[in-house]
């Protein structure tokens, strides 16, 4: 399953986030820092989501309430609810 989720309060602009069977496939990333981000994705990819999400929740960015690291953690959680969603229809 592949979201799309639109970060808030941040530079990156779109996040593209492919989960399978709880854990994370892929993560392309579209604006902000684009090294630290291509970073991030390829250290998430083969972790589970709920690992993911315990070590990006709540990162900020200098004097900002949330960072892209902080976003990357609430797509996750929405791609959680999605696949929750789709195994309860």
């Amino acid at each position: 399953m592949t979201i799309q989720y639109k970060p808030k309060g941040v530079c990156s602009q779109l996040m593209n986030v492919k989960v399978e069977d709880g854990i994370i496939q892929e993560v392309q990333i579209l604006g902000g820092c684009s090294g630290n981000l291509q970073g991030i994705s390829k250290l998430v990819q083969g972790m589970k989501v709920e690992d993911a999400i315990a070590r990006m929740s709540g990162i900020k960015c200098g004097y900002k309430a949330t960072s892209c690291p902080d976003q990357l953690s609430k797509a996750l959680k929405a791609a959680l609810a999605e696949e929750a969603k789709r195994t309860n229809a």
